[in-house]
């Protein structure tokens, strides 16, 4: 009787799925395709009217030196909660790798990205290429990831087992096996299994959060990227820009347009590194294509200062803020037209005349900002 009623059951499924007609199976795929094609197309990549702009470049895990910024700013209070108003808070990419608490950064930011919003601010946290390389996997986790970055990524559980056996091992030893860091040291090192781990584990808890954001955004008539803009990028709509690399980095398929691309926009450094009177005339076709007057960006360090170039169109804004690179606190602050630089010490400020920014003495002492 089980055995009747199974095939009568089966033979049921079957005739149902032979009266679907194709023209609806179409219709359901296109409805779908519009679906995932609005939610892309919803993601907000530009702004105007705005009055007040900071813009911080890359963290890469030093959690404490960047809440040193956001409160020195007056972005964030004692408790970490947001008091910038409408202010858009920018943050150029390179969260992770080198330091060891990119986690709290990412959660931080996570957290103000609703606070501000339900205040009229924004907070926008640009992909940079390190975020790129942990979310593919390409990683080099002996030159990039510390081991506080990869225990906090991994499973937990995965953890626990771990450190079981290390205990178990170090019973039975009678000599002291090193330490649990070193321990995890090793594993970072060689095991395959506990870096993919690290990655799958990476992209379920940030990859959803991480596929919303933008490797470019533009607000009033400047453009904000991680590491810049190449001629032959300049002439892509924003939007296709944005959309083409979420699909990549989504679905990887070579032969990849933008993912992992020296001369994309998270990679490219000639608007750093090339020689102002030979690359000004590609700079202002560059900011032509985008009808942009400024470019800020981050990716190519700057020890200890923001620099501007090309007569104050190209903004780079990596100062070296991780310790590792000496712990240099820095901040470009738009506000109204105006571009000023917010330092550990001091403010200098930058006066703009007919859209260039020609630098002038001026100083503040900014200590009691650095709480």
């Amino acid at each position: 009787m089980l055995k009747k009623e199974k095939i009568i059951k089966n033979f049921s499924v079957r005739f149902r799925l032979k009266i679907i007609k194709p023209e609806f199976l179409l219709s359901v795929f296109l409805i779908l395709s519009l679906l995932v094609h609005v939610s892309a197309a919803s993601i907000q990549y530009e702004w105007t009217d705005i009055e007040k702009i900071v813009a911080v470049g890359d963290i890469h895990g030093d959690y404490n030196n960047f809440l040193k910024i956001l409160k020195g700013t007056r972005i964030i209070d004692e408790n970490l909660q947001w008091i910038g108003g409408n202010l858009h808070l920018v943050q150029t990419g390179d969260i992770m790798d080198r330091g060891p608490e990119a986690k709290k950064a990412l959660d931080l930011l996570i957290k103000l990205e609703k606070e501000a919003k339900k205040a009229g601010g924004f907070v926008h946290a640009l992909i940079g290429n390190h975020e790129e390389m942990n979310f593919t996997g390409t990683v080099r986790f002996d030159a990039y990831v510390p081991v506080e970055q990869f225990l906090s990524f991994l499973p937990k559980k995965y953890k626990e087992k771990k450190e079981k056996l290390f205990k178990k091992q170090k019973e039975r030893t009678a000599q002291d096996p090193a330490d649990l860091k070193d321990y995890w040291e090793e594993i970072k090192k060689n095991d395959k299994e506990a870096r993919s781990l690290y990655t799958e584990n990476f992209r379920r808890i940030y990859g959803k959060w991480l596929l919303k954001r933008n490797i470019v955004i533009k607000i009033n008539d400047i453009i904000f990227v991680h590491g810049g803009i190449s001629e032959e990028f300049s002439t892509w709509n924003l939007e296709h820009l944005n959309n083409t690399y979420r699909k990549e980095l989504e679905y990887p398929q070579k032969p990849f347009k933008i993912l992992v691309n020296r001369s994309g926009p998270l990679w490219y450094r000639d608007l750093a590194l090339a020689k102002e009177e030979e690359f000004k005339p590609i700079v202002d076709r560059i900011l032509s294509n985008l009808n942009a007057i400024h470019m800020v960006m981050g990716h190519t360090v700057q020890i200890n200062k923001i620099v501007s170039r090309f007569d104050g169109r190209i903004w780079l804004i990596d100062s070296g803020i991780s310790d590792l690179y000496g712990g240099n606190l820095k901040a470009l602050i738009i506000e109204k037209g105006n571009f000023s630089v917010w330092g550990k010490n001091n403010q200098e400020k930058f006066l703009l005349v007919d859209s260039y920014s020609i630098p002038f003495s001026y100083s503040i002492d900014r200590k009691s900002d650095l709480r």
